[in-house]
């Protein structure tokens, strides 16, 4: 293995500690520096060949939890061609995630309204792609104007955050009266999008 794979080796072993060390009671404001180096099997002067603090791996923690949703979402698109729901497939594949990666779900949601501003715009900044990224295939799919493909998947993208924070603490029994539920809201939304302009005001 050469030196550039092993750097790179021993930096996604420092990401994926973070993330595991992370849970329902701790957040990675409280994580320290000497036990995500003890997870990932390094010393902790050797932390500082990959990051320059711990606020850099924090920041680097959001952006690979927005990129590995994301890289879902586009995974469950693409099932999508071949057959299936939009909406359906699409919040059963969030769901999942959320359920099988509950700490970098909770990471993206702490620190959304968290105290660090570099924090809160990482974050933001995340949520903007994954907007952009819904309301490319909405104008693609429905060919509506820009603006409202955009509003339209921003107000999706909410929804489905807040369902997926409520999933977090939910009973296994009541999961799938969630995902249910939040598939019914997004249709209502979209029928409400493509009926918009029409004589009938709400």
């Amino acid at each position: 293995m050469s030196r550039a794979q092993q750097k790179e080796r021993t930096r996604k072993a420092i990401i994926d500690a973070a993330f595991t060390q992370l849970s329902a009671e701790k957040s990675f404001a409280s994580l320290s520096l000497r036990e995500v180096a003890r997870e990932a099997g390094i010393a902790p002067t050797s932390f500082y060949r990959h990051f320059a603090d711990m606020d850099e791996l924090g920041l680097t923690l959001v952006d690979e939890a927005g990129l590995m949703l994301r890289q879902l979402m586009r995974q469950a698109r693409l099932r999508i061609e071949n057959n299936g729901s939009v909406i359906s497939t699409s919040i059963e594949t969030f769901m999942e995630f959320v359920t099988d990666n509950a700490n970098v779900f909770r990471l993206l949601l702490r620190e959304r309204s968290g105290t660090s501003a570099a924090f809160r715009a990482a974050v933001a900044r995340e949520i903007q792609h994954f907007s952009a990224e819904l309301a490319h295939y909405l104008r693609k799919k429905t060919q509506c104007p820009d603006d409202l493909a955009q509003l339209q998947a921003e107000a999706m993208v909410t929804l489905v955050f807040h369902s997926g924070a409520d999933a977090l603490d939910l009973p296994p029994e009541q999961y799938q009266q969630l995902t249910k539920k939040t598939i019914m809201q997004l249709r209502w939304l979209a029928h409400g999008a493509a009926s918009y302009g029409r004589k009938v005001k709400f």
